[in-house]
C-alpha cells in the first residue's frame, strides 16, 4: 500500500511563515488575557463519551471522533450498539473539558476562577475557507461570577487582543437567550416549539425577514404569531434604544434586569474600549450551543464575512458535573480564523528580530568557518536571527528564498574575504 504525502481530509500542514504568525498571535494573546488576570490551564483532547454527547454541545455532538475501546475491552462479536464499542471521544470544544476540570479541581481554584485555554478541537465537519476537521481554539472564561462583570471583561480583553492585533471596525453582536425566550413567548409560540424557530431566526442573515416569515409558515405556525414576532425586529434598533424598547415591549414576559443588564454592558464596554469597534444589540443573534442560559456575543469583521469567535454565559453546565449550578460565562476568538486573515492581508509580525544570514562558499577553510561562527554568535547575542547555510549554484534564487523569508541582511562568505568580515 503506498504512503499518501497529503494530509488527512480537513487538516493542514503548517508553513514556517504561517507558523511565524501563530506564534506571534499565541504570545500576544497570553500577554494581553494576563494582563486582564486570567490563568493558563491545559485540558486532555480526550475526553469521555458521556461528557462529550451530554446534549450540552448542540449540532457538534454529531461531529465527534468517535475513539474505540481497547484491548480486552472491544469485544466487536458481542457488541450490539455504538455505546459498546466506544468509551472517549476527541473534544470539540473546550468548554465542555472546562466544566469537567472546574468541578474536579473547585475546592482548588481562586473563586471567581479566570481561566486561559488555547489548544485543539476536533469536529469531522465539511472542511471551508477558514474552517478544518482540526483546528486551534482559544478560550477565555471567567467561572463563579454572577454578575455582568463577567460580560465586560470578557469583551474588554477580547477587543483589546483583537485591536493589538490590528483588526478595526469589527462588530460585537450582543444578545440574551432570556430575550430570545421572551420574544417568542411574546409572539404566542409554543414553549417546546421555541427551538424550531431559533433555527430559523438564526438565518435571518442569509434568507432575510421574508424569508424567515416563510420558514416559520412551512412549520405550521400561526400567521398571528409569525407577524407578531416579525413586527418586533422591524422595530428594534441596534442600540441601547433597541434594548428599552425590548424590556417595555416584553415587560409581562422579561425579567426587566436582562434588559437592564445588558444595556450596562453595551454601555461599560463602549465608555472603556481600546480597540477600534462597536458593540451592537442583535435580537437575531441565536448562538448554536445549548448549554447558554443568559447574554451572547459574536465577534463580526466584514473582511471575513461571518463570525470569527464568541461565547456567552452557561450558568447550568457544570451543575450537571456537580450537582450545584456555578456561574460561567466564556469567549472563544475563531483562532484559525484570525490567522488566515492575517496570512491573507500580508501581515509582518512587528516584534520579530533582524534577520541576517551568512552564504558560506563550499571552498571556505576551518579558520574562516570558525570565525563565521563566532561572528553569528555575536550577532545572535545582540538579539538577531542568524542563519548560517552552505552557498549554492544558483546563488540569486537561493538569496531570493531567504528574502522571501525576511532575512534583509545576506553576506557573502569566501575563503578570500573571510578576514575582512
Amino acid at each position: 500500500m503506498a504512503l499518501k504525502k497529503k494530509p488527512v481530509t480537513g487538516m493542514k500542514d503548517i508553513l514556517p511563515k504561517e507558523m511565524e504568525i501563530r506564534n506571534y498571535v499565541m504570545n500576544m494573546i497570553r500577554e494581553t488575557y494576563g494582563k486582564f488576570g486570567f490563568s493558563s490551564i491545559e485540558t486532555p483532547c480526550v475526553e469521555h463519551i458521556e461528557n462529550l454527547s451530554s446534549k450540552q454541545g448542540g449540532e457538534n455532538e454529531k461531529l465527534i471522533f468517535k475513539i474505540l475501546k481497547r484491548g480486552e475491552k472491544l469485544k466487536l462479536e458481542s457488541a450490539k450498539e455504538e455505546a459498546d464499542l466506544v468509551d472517549s471521544g476527541l473534544r470539540y470544544d473546550l468548554t465542555v473539558p472546562l466544566s469537567r476540570y472546574y468541578s474536579n479541581h473547585a475546592n482548588e481554584l481562586p473563586a471567581p476562577f479566570k481561566a486561559l485555554q488555547m489548544g485543539n478541537v476536533w469536529r469531522a465537519d465539511r472542511p471551508q475557507r477558514g474552517r478544518f476537521r482540526q483546528f486551534m481554539q482559544c478560550d477565555i472564561d471567567i467561572l463563579g461570577e454572577p454578575t455582568y462583570l463577567a460580560e465586560i471583561e470578557l469583551v474588554l480583553a477580547t477587543t483589546t487582543l483583537l485591536g493589538k492585533l490590528d483588526f478595526h471596525n469589527f462588530t460585537i453582536r450582543i444578545n440574551d437567550r432570556k430575550i430570545l425566550k421572551a420574544m417568542a413567548q411574546y409572539s404566542g409560540f409554543p414553549a417546546e416549539s421555541f427551538d424550531t424557530v431559533f433555527i430559523i431566526l438564526d438565518k435571518m442573515d442569509k434568507i432575510g425577514l421574508e424569508g424567515v416569515s416563510e420558514e416559520l409558515e412551512k412549520e405550521g405556525f400561526a400567521r398571528e404569531s409569525i407577524d407578531t414576532y416579525l413586527g418586533m425586529f422591524r422595530e428594534i434598533t441596534s442600540d441601547i434604544q433597541g434594548v428599552r424598547y425590548i424590556k417595555e415591549k416584553l415587560k409581562d414576559v422579561l425579567d426587566p434586569k436582562v434588559a437592564e443588564d445588558l444595556e450596562t454592558i453595551i454601555a461599560s464596554v463602549d465608555a472603556v474600549k481600546s480597540a477600534d469597534f462597536k458593540i451592537s444589540f442583535d435580537p437575531t443573534l441565536v448562538r448554536g450551543m445549548s448549554y447558554y442560559t443568559g447574554p451572547i456575543f459574536e465577534i463580526a469583521m466584514d473582511e471575513f464575512g461571518g463570525s470569527v469567535g464568541g461565547g456567552g454565559r452557561y450558568d447550568e453546565m457544570i451543575g450537571k458535573f456537580t450537582g450545584q449550578n456555578t456561574p460561567a460565562v466564556g469567549f472563544s476568538i475563531g483562532f484559525e480564523r484570525i490567522v488566515m486573515l492575517l496570512l491573507e492581508r500580508g501581515y509582518q509580525v512587528p516584534t520579530a528580530a533582524q534577520k541576517k544570514a551568512f552564504l558560506i562558499d563550499k571552498k571556505m577553510p576551518k579558520e574562516g568557518m570558525l570565525k563565521i561562527l563566532n561572528l553569528a554568535k555575536a550577532e545572535r547575542a545582540l538579539g538577531k536571527q542568524v542563519m548560517i547555510v552552505n552557498m549554492k549554484k544558483n546563488k540569486k534564487f537561493q538569496k531570493e528564498q531567504l528574502m522571501e523569508q525576511g532575512y534583509t541582511e545576506i553576506v557573502d562568505c569566501y575563503a578570500d574575504n573571510v578576514e575582512q568580515l
